[in-house]
């Protein structure tokens, strides 16, 4: 059971990086202190293979109206994807992702929405970022990270760089569900930020990878507890000085037919731990959550939210 106690003494274990600044998030000509008011990325999947079958479009007609009603929901960033990252699901060809995509977002960048791609092909991000795309939701490893970083700088483009330690988000053979994930994370994201730096990208948010699947031998209980420790643990990762992204889990093997307010409840373990952006399937939910946090909570004074 998650208590005051385990909250005060994870505090006062990590005090000095409580209140580290990060950098505010930057998306096309807009600059959010995140801080002061989160960002909420609302998610549409191309894929069927999507578990959260709400979120899935069947169409670009029907991709462009839900990206539509996620804005108008209070979604700063409207989040596409065309491949599931889970790895038992049928991979889709670079051309096939760009095929599906594109459409869809020339259709919301023209009216003005911030579009964000899920991708690790530096193909499909390349041809969605000319599509008028302002985020690349970066969900490969290390051995693409110098074709993408070329693509965001070409475009001044935001990357969402996610904790992937495998080759891609799909490869869980590498991923591990440690006690205590913060010091492998720092160390993952310091050498990735470094390089994408080098490579002349300068608006990164950094994001744990909590919502990419595990090896079939990781139980959904070990899975979801690891998840809670990291959104709660969150704020160990502000010595980066960047953004922190979560993908709000919705651990269906937990909430079951109550799967639609797990993010909710999630929301207040990622508020808790410091967390910047929110990508999330429930927009409305977790736009009024955070709202009531912000109306509540001591920060409406000036002091940080842990």
């Amino acid at each position: 059971m998650i208590s005051l106690t385990d909250l005060v003494d994870l505090a006062r274990r990590f005090e000095s990086d409580l209140s580290l600044p990060v950098t505010p998030l930057r998306v096309g000509d807009r600059i959010i202190d995140v801080d002061d008011t989160p960002a909420v990325m609302g998610c549409i999947n191309l894929s069927r293979d999507s578990t959260y079958r709400e979120s899935i479009a069947t169409s670009t007609r029907s991709a462009i109206r839900k990206g539509r009603i996620l804005a108008a929901q209070g979604a700063d960033i409207v989040d596409i994807g065309a491949e599931s990252s889970n790895p038992h699901t049928v991979r889709v060809a670079a051309h096939e992702q760009i095929s599906a995509l594109v459409p869809v977002v020339k259709g919301l960048a023209s009216g003005g929405i911030a579009v964000s791609v899920e991708t690790y092909e530096p193909a499909v991000a390349r041809s969605c970022l000319e599509a008028g795309a302002l985020v690349l939701n970066y969900s490969g490893g290390l051995a693409s990270d110098g074709e993408i970083f070329r693509v965001l700088a070409d475009h001044r483009a935001t990357v969402v760089l996610c904790y992937v330690e495998g080759g891609n988000s799909r490869d869980v053979s590498a991923k591990s569900a440690d006690q205590d994930p913060i010091p492998r994370m720092l160390d993952h994201f310091e050498r990735r930020v470094d390089r994408a730096r080098s490579a002349g990208v300068e608006r990164i948010v950094i994001d744990p990878g909590i919502g990419f699947s595990h090896k079939s031998s990781v139980s959904a209980h070990v899975r979801t507890r690891y998840q809670s420790r990291t959104l709660l643990n969150t704020f160990r990762l502000r010595r980066m000085g960047l953004p922190i992204c979560h993908a709000l889990p919705h651990a269906f093997s937990l909430f079951e037919e109550e799967f639609r307010t797990a993010e909710g409840f999630f929301t207040i373990l990622a508020h808790l731990g410091g967390t910047g952006v929110y990508r999330t399937h429930e927009v409305p939910r977790i736009r009024a959550i955070l709202a009531a946090l912000r109306a509540l909570g001591p920060q409406a004074e000036g002091d940080f939210h842990i």
